[in-house]
């Protein structure tokens, strides 16, 4: 049994309909194609008081004779050793693995134990209310509308778990035979259907409504966890990594779900039904005057009036190649004078902030419009935000975050980070947003001159330098045009990290966590990942 499993293809048990109720596989290939990726790969099964034990080697072409020992144990094991002429690049991330496994801890009621055999790490993922901790680790502001559970369905089974929070973005999770769609599907649109119409439905019933709410202004706020199963005779995946669902009848029946059970509960409850609708129409007369404001951007008269505010902000760069222009939005007026005297004004601009914005995690787009600093950085970009942001329309290759070496300057870092990832999130995947890397120290020995970025750099240059003098740099503003120039402008010399997005879902809970509502939440996470060695000088 396990040399066919391991070692032949399209051998899955779910060409059995009587095998498996639901499972994540379609084609029967996982198995022996891990095995085929592998110069070694051995397989232990525990049943019956018996513990066999098949090796393969060569990409399972070649599988030892089945050693067979005693043993109470119950399950499979499975040791992988990647081929590294096939597989070039291994590199097993824990925290990926993590995440994976407690997405099954969720909504498989057993204990998961993780262990990293590298370094000892070990974590236990065990949850008895799997969809309502799922819940309560997605959100991070107070629910106005309790957690509610919903299970229903016959030829497909639908389990979900909905809040709605004071928050402005939806977060929606799902998942099919226990595979996170990350890029939704057809159980996504059922699920979004049902919600739209069973809270209008009910609203206009009830006569709390006047006038149908649009699906966005209904999900915002909306926590939801959504979780189905799908027998084989319909499993459509749109692609062989299973991140999107095209099952055409998933959407009835979790449209039908959501609209019967939902629409229940709200007439079971009026006051909690009335709570989440007042949030709604209010979010539908925001997302109004958005839409004027948004115009009001457009029109000859604010235009002329923001092009005055630009011109006595910006420092503009001469070249009109937007595809080489760089824009340094740069901490206080100080510092934006040396980096205007220091630039080379070709193809860089200047953008003096005034400290810290607002926290647009806290805010609603309508606050971000009005906020003075962030309207300006949104018309020097010029390619709007929101769902009219285009990236087509930039007028600068990188726009670069330049701020003090300090605490405060990692703060102003963090609120333009969430700016962007909020309101200009293709900016950040197509590799255009960047933070400066300035020096902590300047160290001079007679004619020589050398920067230090952090301490550990600082001690490997005194080390080089011997005795010398030390300036401690407090903000850019202490650097002159030309110390700017050299150390954190001039492309030969510079350093810049580039910021990108590599999991949608890990950077999401990170902006939650961090700029988010929920203090002990980012009090624990800094508890646990930052380690303070001074105030202005900590290591995550």
């Amino acid at each position: 049994t396990i040399e066919v499993i391991y070692g032949t293809l399209h051998a899955g048990g779910k060409f059995d309909s009587e095998s498996y109720k639901s499972s994540a596989g379609l084609n029967g290939v996982g198995s022996s194609v891990a095995n085929a990726m592998s110069e070694k790969f051995i397989v232990t099964s525990y049943r019956d008081g018996n513990a066999t034990t098949v090796k393969f080697e060569n990409g399972g072409s070649k599988a030892s004779k089945p050693k067979v020992v005693k043993s109470k144990e119950h399950g499979t094991e499975v040791r992988m050793y990647p081929d590294p002429t096939v597989l070039t690049d291994v590199k097993y991330n824990f925290d990926t693995i993590c995440d994976h496994v407690k997405n099954e801890a969720y909504f498989v009621k057993v204990k998961f134990i993780l262990k990293d055999e590298r370094t000892g790490k070990e974590v236990v993922y065990e949850f008895e209310n799997g969809i309502k901790q799922y819940l309560d680790d997605m959100s991070s502001s107070t629910k106005i509308f309790p957690d509610l559970f919903i299970e229903g369905g016959t030829e497909i089974p639908v389990s979900i778990g909905l809040a709605i929070t004071t928050d402005y973005t939806e977060k929606l999770e799902s998942f099919v035979n226990l595979v996170h769609t990350t890029q939704g599907g057809t159980h996504e649109t059922g699920f979004r259907s049902g919600l739209t119409r069973a809270f209008n439905d009910y609203g206009k019933q009830s006569g709390i409504l006047k006038k149908q709410l649009e699906g966005v202004d209904i999900r915002e706020g909306l926590v939801a966890v959504l979780s189905i199963n799908v027998p084989e005779k319909y499993l459509q995946f749109e692609s062989q990594t299973k991140e999107k669902l095209g099952t055409p009848e998933a959407k009835k029946a979790v449209e039908d779900v959501v609209y019967e059970k939902l629409k229940y509960f709200l007439i079971e409850n009026p006051k909690t039904a009335k709570n989440a609708l007042d949030k709604m129409v209010k979010a539908s007369q925001t997302r109004e005057a958005v839409r004027k404001a948004k115009e009001e951007m457009r029109s000859a008269k604010n235009k002329s009036k923001i092009d005055q505010l630009i011109s006595s902000k910006l420092s503009p760069c001469r070249e009109k190649n937007g595809k080489k222009n760089e824009l340094f939005l740069v901490e206080g007026d100080s510092a934006g004078g040396s980096a205007k005297q220091g630039r080379d004004s070709k193809y860089q601009a200047i953008l003096p902030l005034k400290g810290k914005t607002l926290n647009p995690e806290k805010a609603s787009m309508i606050e971000v419009l009005k906020n003075e600093e962030l309207n300006t950085i949104i018309h020097c970009v010029g390619a709007g935000i929101g769902d009219d942001f285009d990236i087509k329309k930039i007028k600068y290759d990188k726009v670069i975050v330049m701020s003090d070496a300090d605490v405060d300057g990692s703060h102003i870092q963090c609120l333009l980070i969430t700016f962007f990832y909020r309101y200009m999130r293709p900016f950040i995947e197509e590799g255009h947003l960047y933070i400066a890397k300035p020096p902590l120290y300047k160290l001079s020995k007679g004619n020589k001159v050398e920067y230090a970025y952090n301490d550990d750099d600082l001690v490997a240059k005194q080390k080089k330098m011997g005795k010398c003098s030390l300036q401690r740099y407090k903000g850019l503003g202490e650097m002159n045009a030309s110390q700017l120039w050299e150390t954190t402008m001039n492309p030969e010399s510079r350093t810049l990290r580039r910021l990108t997005i590599e999991d949608a879902k890990e950077a999401e809970k990170t902006i939650i966590t961090l700029m988010g509502n929920d203090v002990q939440k980012r009090k624990d996470w800094i508890n646990k990942n930052v380690k303070f060695v001074n105030e202005d000088h900590y290591i995550i």
